[in-house]
Order: C-alpha cells, then structure tokens, then sequence
C-alpha cells in the first residue's frame, strides 16, 4: 500500500461503504507486511461483517492494542520494508508517558487539504485572506503540528512565528501549580511579547490559557485558533465575547493524526477528524453508540505507515455529520 494509489482511490466524497473498503485494506496491508500486526492476524471477513457500527464495534472487541506499546515497541508499528519519508513522533507528554508512531510526509498531503476545505467552508478563511496575507504566531509541540500548521499558514500565503515550547506533564502542572506552569514557559512568553512589540499578528494558534498576553492587541487579530486542555463550550462562548472581531476555531489535535476541526455549534463543541484515515467514536458496553450518547473514545488511525486501534480515557459525545462534512463526528472530549 502506497500513498499513490490512496490519492488514486480517494479523489471523491467517501460514503461508508468507501470507508470499509479503504480499512479492510489497511488492515490486510498491515497483517501481511507490520512486524505486531503479523501477530495479530485474524479472519477479516468476521471483522468486516454487518453494518459500518457494526465493523467498527468488531474492530474494538478484537484489534484492539495495548498503549503501552507504543512507548516501549513502536518500530513494531511500522511496516517491513516501508519507503517514504518517515518521522518517528511523540505525543506532547501534557497528559501522560510519550507515545511514539511513524508519519510519512507523504500524509500532510491528504491532511491539509482536509483542513483548508473545512477551514474554508466554515470560517470562511479563503475570503478573509484573499487581498491579504496572514502572519501569524503559533504556540506549541515540535513535530507533526509545526508542520502541519506551517504548510497551513503558507497554503493562505502567509508568514508566520513558530514559538515551540516543552510540553512534558504541563497538563497536570497547569491544573495544580499555574504558577510554577508559566515559570517553565518563560521562554516562550518573552519571546511572544517581543513579537508581539515588533510585529502586527492577526492569527494566532494556542492554548486559553496564553490568550491574556494578546488581549492589548486584540484589536488586530482575525483568527484565534485554540487547542490544549480545557476548552469548553462555556469557555469558547467567553473568547468569542472578548475577542469580538476574531473567527474563533477549536481544533483537537493528536499526535497520531494530526488536528481534527471543530466547530461551535448548539452549546456543544464538535469536532469532525480527516476521514477515512482516522475514525473517532465513542464506545459503551457491547460497542458504538447512538447518536447523542457518550462513551470512551475509540480510536483508528490507519495509514499506509502507521495501523493503531486504542481506546483512550477521554469521554466523548457522538455527533451526526454536519454541513461540510459527510461523516460522524464527537463533541465536548473530558477526561
């Protein structure tokens, strides 16, 4: 399986019968070529037996791996023999113990067009940066999201500041010692105000938390992108009233498959991931649930160079597909 013939097969609108297709040979490509899922091989026909909530459920109940692994054994993940552009990237470390998967770059391909369609149809960005340009500033993790969100920012033919920063157990630090969170961001808060003296910004990515140090410059920025623990309809509805003049974007990003993009939508925030490559649901008991109930986040990333099945702590809601998008999404992620 190569990114060649992906881009060949999905050059439409994907219904669910398109998305079976494209994971049932996903998970066959891994099961013959992936060192862990050669391990794991099983008949693929019961799998794939029954409705779309029905594969999924099957794929839950039995594919299912361990996290751990991908701390301790993630070249196991990667297929024998893969050629491509290759990173090994870490999760953030906010919430817990790094994990670690491989990307190819050839993905940020199907990624940033799924961002800039949704970023286009709903927030209108396309317009907004037609006669002008964005320079932006961004807060956050090496790895996937500096890439990803520079190739985003240079799609609108802008410039931008990437401000990273160390983000190990900054979670728990953030919710129990503030003080003590803003003392190990120092760097990242003098070289902010210093671009900030020098320069007129008008999109911004960060957390909530940072959003105070552009509250005197407020008056120029037309973007607000926010990502990182904590974000809550009540919250989001509190920026919105403060930061009046912005287009205010919730995104849920993940080490292993980049941002999905949110919306705020009937007091609830909903977030849509790039389908089919990665399927969010929420799952209870026997399986997936009904639209509106909640359950444990399930999680597929599948890829030509990276096959997990993990169901992570966070409660999520489902949600039906919504205007742009023609898939299921999930609203309001807690732990």
């Amino acid at each position: 399986m190569e990114y060649d013939e992906v881009e060949r097969r999905f050059n439409k609108s994907l219904n669910e019968e398109d998305v079976l297709l494209y994971l049932r040979d996903t998970f066959e490509f891994h099961m013959k070529n992936t060192p862990y899922w050669m391990e794991r091989r099983c008949d693929l026909d019961e799998i794939f037996n029954g409705t779309f909530e029905d594969v999924l459920s099957n794929i839950f109940k039995n594919l299912t791996i361990d996290p751990q692994l991908l701390r301790h054994s993630w070249n196991s993940f990667l297929p024998k023999g893969y050629r491509g552009r290759v990173r090994f990237y870490q999760s953030s470390g906010t919430t817990g113990h790094r994990k670690i998967v491989p990307w190819d770059e050839r993905y940020l391909d199907f990624l940033l067009p799924y961002l800039k369609r949704g970023l286009d149809s709903l927030y209108g960005l396309d317009r907004l940066y037609k006669d002008h340009a964005p320079r932006a500033l961004l807060h956050g993790p090496y790895g996937w999201y500096q890439e990803e969100m520079s190739r985003l920012v240079w799609a609108y033919g802008g410039i931008l500041y990437f401000i990273g920063t160390e983000t190990d157990g900054l979670k728990e630090v953030l919710e129990k010692e503030p003080k003590k969170a803003f003392e190990r961001l120092d760097p990242l808060v003098r070289y902010t105000e210093r671009v900030l003296e020098n320069d007129t910004i008008n999109l911004v990515r960060t957390s909530h938390q940072l959003l105070d140090f552009f509250l005197p410059h407020g008056g120029d920025l037309e973007v607000i992108m926010l990502s990182g623990v904590g974000i809550s309809e009540e919250k989001l509805s509190e920026i919105e009233s403060t930061f009046e003049n912005a287009r205010i974007i919730p995104l849920y990003g993940n080490f292993a498959f980049g941002d999905a993009i949110g919306l705020h939508k009937e007091d609830e925030i909903r977030y849509y991931p790039n389908s089919p490559f990665t399927i969010v649901i929420p799952l209870a008991g026997d399986g997936v649930v009904g639209y509106g109930e909640e359950g444990k986040m399930g999680l597929i990333v599948a890829r030509p160079e990276i096959l997990v099945v993990m169901v992570e702590d966070e409660i999520i809601r489902r949600v039906r597909p919504e205007g742009h998008f023609k898939h299921d999404g999930f609203a309001d992620p807690r732990r």
